[in-house]
Order: structure tokens, then sequence, then C-alpha cells
């Protein structure tokens, strides 16, 4: 969000950011924007997502089970249903203050913006009556395509699946059997976070514009010390490493397997890690805090990207055209990276049952063939071949929708539809009893002329 608001900014809009007063990246002062705070938990705040994910890989750990499973549904359903009260309590606050609805309703607003991970943006625009934008990925109740566009179970698969769109007749079995119900389906745009570089081939819809790799952009110089480094690495070249930011450490055990696997390669490497100093940590390892992850992967001498496979990292690695050897720990990551396996373009690894060797042979793997580097080139091209880059595309649709006070023209109607209306099923009932009356009067003349020539040549004879 902060990437589009601050383009808004530049090209001269007045934007408003309703945010919780916990809010972890949507600082209440900035001058991009004018924040509306409430005092209100959001549930996104850093401290309760990192013990919320701290949770889910200690129970991910404990092995592959049907009770590891059952443990995990639950304390997914537990976190989610915290954070859907927060959210409650937002609305609350939002709403019962007349005085600043009334205000609100007073700035005649041109749209709302929002993520449909919540559902407050989408209540608050139908109560302001203003167009609605979507910065999408997923909703609330799964990934943002399936609310609004045909989705054949046959050959496109469920988050959290993990099939790829070439399904055999059991894995398309279990893809029905996966399936949910969508909502949000009212938005004039869905500016979706991803593209067909990278998702698989499906039906779309009018009102979907897709902007993967939106928050991409060339490298910028690193900062002197890094460069230093980097260059330190000679014709070896240098790996990163970041599991993303509510994975700031890791088990102590891991993180020892981990170090001691890169301490064993001849790359310098460059490791995001907040915990504890691993005890096998090697000399050609710089443990960061915080790294320009970008301007790294579009370095020169970048030859591996260990990446937990957030969006936003894969979508930078395909932009600077640097394979993965990809960790999945929660949510889409999965997913995600299964979709750069499924290219060529990396490979992933179980990081719940890796150690030293698994993760030095899985390095060993991606840094010497060559065609995950070729195929991540490819990728590369593909998406960087485009006539508008994804941010102005983004932002083109966001003003036309401005300029035309919604785009109703684009957003199909079907979700006000009852199903069977959808499926054509009351057409295809309709015409399945015209035909069989059709079949009755044929099969009842057929009847009548055989039973007259039965009773002439009774009469005959």
């Amino acid at each position: 969000m902060k990437i589009v608001i601050e383009e808004l900014h530049s090209r001269g809009h007045q934007v408003s950011v309703v945010r919780a007063s916990d809010s972890w990246y949507i600082k209440e002062n900035s001058p991009f924007y004018t924040s509306i705070t409430l005092n209100a938990e959001s549930g996104f705040d850093e401290e309760f997502l990192t013990a919320f994910v701290t949770q889910l890989l200690e129970i991910q750990r404990e092995g592959k089970s049907l009770w590891t499973r059952l443990k995990l549904e639950i304390e997914v359903a537990q976190k989610s249903a915290e954070m859907n009260e927060k959210g409650c309590k937002m609305i609350e606050l939002l709403f019962e203050n007349k005085d600043r609805m009334q205000s609100l309703l007073d700035a005649k607003y041109d749209l709302v913006l929002a993520d449909p991970v919540s559902p407050i943006g989408v209540i608050f625009a139908h109560y302001l009556k203003l167009p609605l934008v979507f910065n999408v990925r997923w909703t609330s109740h799964g990934e943002g395509h399936s609310a609004i566009a045909p989705t054949p179970l046959s050959y496109v698969p469920l988050v959290g699946s993990e099939l790829s769109d070439k399904m055999s007749f059991p894995q398309r079995l279990l893809n029905i059997f996966a399936d949910y119900l969508s909502l949000f389906q009212a938005a004039d745009i869905w500016l979706m976070r991803a593209d067909f570089v990278f998702e698989f081939p499906r039906p779309t819809m009018p009102n979907v514009v897709y902007m993967g790799g939106f928050q991409c952009k060339p490298a910028k110089p690193l900062p002197e010390h890094l460069e230093e480094f980097v260059q330190s690495s000679g014709e070896h070249g240098v790996i990163i490493m970041s599991l993303g930011t509510l994975i700031g450490e890791l088990p102590r055990d891991l993180a020892d397997e981990i170090a001691a696997a890169f301490a064993k390669l001849p790359q310098k490497v460059i490791w995001r890690y907040k915990g504890k100093r691993p005890a096998t940590l090697g000399n050609n390892t710089l443990i960061v805090d915080w790294m320009p992850q970008n301007d790294l992967l579009g370095h020169p001498k970048m030859k591996l990207f260990v990446a937990h496979g957030g969006t936003n990292g894969v979508q930078e690695a395909i932009y600077h055209a640097v394979p993965i050897l990809g960790l999945p720990l929660i949510f889409d990551q999965r997913d995600n990276l299964l979709r750069i396996e499924v290219r060529g373009a990396g490979k992933m690894i179980d990081i719940f049952s890796m150690n030293e060797d698994i993760f030095f042979q899985g390095i060993q793997e991606v840094l010497n063939e060559p065609s995950y580097r070729m195929n991540m080139q490819r990728l590369s091209r593909l998406h960087r071949d485009q006539p508008m880059k994804p941010l102005d595309t983004a932002l083109f649709w966001l003003e036309f929708v401005m300029r035309h006070k919604g785009a109703a023209h684009l957003r199909t109607e079907s979700y006000k539809m009852p199903w069977y209306s959808y499926h054509s099923v009351d057409v295809m009932l309709f015409l399945g009893g015209v035909m069989l009356i059709i079949l009755g009067i044929f099969a009842a003349l057929i009847w009548c002329f055989c039973s007259r020539c039965l009773r002439r040549k009774n009469k005959q004879d």
C-alpha cells in the first residue's frame, strides 16, 4: 500500500489513510498522506504476528501427522478469531463516531482503496457510496480471482492444495473438495498483485488488472560496507537469504544447520537474521538485521536467493532473474514457490525436515544446474516485456475510476445471480423438459401410428 500511496501523492492526489493505532508499517505521520487513527488494535501489529508465526513454525516442526495438522488448524482458527474481533472493534469505533463519519462524507472522496484481506475497507466504501478498488492477492476468504472470475477446478488449483494446473484424476478430486465460498464481488477494479508470468493461466474478468512486480525497480548502488563484502566474493559470487519480516529468528538447532551448510560454500553469503549468532557460522557469512533486498538481487554478482516464498520477494527475484531455493514456512509461501518450481526457476526444500546435508545439496543443485538460471532469465524477460510498467498500469486504473466515478461497465453482475442461474441449471432443466416433451409427443405419434397399422392388419385378417 505504501508504494501505491506514495505514487498517488507524487501525481498530485490527496490521500487519507484510516489506520489502527498499532499499525506496523503505516505510520501516523507522513508527508504522503493524512492519517485518521483509530484507538484500536488491528491484529496486524508486529508482536502479535511474530508470536503467531513462531507458534506455527514450532507446531510444524513436530512432524507430519494428522495430529500436527489438527493443531495447526486450531491455532490458525484461534488467531483468526482474535483478529476478527479486533477488526469488529475497529468498525465500531469508526462508525459510532458520528462527527468523524460526517466529516468523511463531507470530504467527498473519489474512491476507496482497500486490501480485502480485511473486510473493513469494503464496509467503509459501501457506507460512503464510493467506487471501490482492491489492492489484492487474497481476500479474507482465499485467493482473489476465485471471488469474481470463473474458476474451473479441473485446471485451476485452489490455494493451499499444493497442486499445479496439470492435475491427475485424484488431484482434481482433491481440488474439488478443497473449494470455498468467496465474497467482495462488487469492487470496481481489482489490482491483482500477480501476473501470468508467475500465475497459472486461468479465466479472468475485465475489471482485474495485473500489476505483479509493481514494487520492483532497478537496483541502486549498495552501501559501501555491503559493496565491499560482495566484491570480495570474486568469481564465486554471492548468495542472500531472507525469510521475510515475520521470521526474524529460527530454532537454534535449525539455524546451526543452515550456518554449517553456508560455511562449506565458496560463495559469500548475506543472511538477514535477528536470532542468536549460530555456533557454526563461517567466515564467508555476514549476518545483518536488514538488507536492501532489491538492490542486492539486482547486483551482477548475485547467484542465488534463499527465500521463504513471500509474494514480494518472489516477484523481485523474477524481475532480477535470480533463481530461488525456497524454504516455505506458512500462509501462501508454498503455493508461490510451487509456481517457481513448476517453471524450473527454483527448487523447494521442506524446512521442517531439513538438515545440513539436505540444505547444502539443494544449494549446490540450484547453483550448478544451468537450467534454473536460464529458466528464471526467461521469466524475467517475459515479465519486463510489457507496454507499461506494472505500477503505471495500477495508477492509470486508479485514476480511471476517479475520472469516471467507478467502472461499473467492467464489473460482472454474475455475483447477484443464484447459483442455479449462474451455472444455467434452470436453462438446462427447461431445455431438457422441452426435449422430453418433444420425445414424448414423437413416441406417442409412433405408438398411435403402430396401433392404427396393427388394427388395420387385424381387420384385413
